[in-house]
């Protein structure tokens, strides 16, 4: 059976190996937010791809994660002030 998570909450698989026999990191969290927008396309049409790796070592893991992202969009959202000095 198949779990569904619908709710942010604590990770039960963190510090646990994939299939793979490995707990991801840091280098894994920047790749997995790099290819997210794709994976997320992916996603719809197929069941066994995901967006985010469960098995994964917690906060660094995520702050690679969400720091791909932000490259992706631009930065840290801030949005830019225009100086014209014409």
């Amino acid at each position: 059976m198949k779990e569904v998570m619908v709710a942010p909450g604590p990770n039960p698989l963190e510090n646990s190996n994939n299939p793979k026999n490995k707990v991801v990191g840091f280098w894994q969290g920047l790749w997995h937010g790099l290819i997210a927008l794709v994976t997320l396309v992916m996603s719809l049409f197929k069941e066994d791809v995901g967006i985010y790796e469960v098995h994964n070592n917690g906060a660094w893991y995520n702050f690679g994660f969400v720091f791909s992202m932000m490259i992706i969009r631009g930065g840290s959202g801030v949005k830019k002030i225009s100086t014209d000095d014409s």
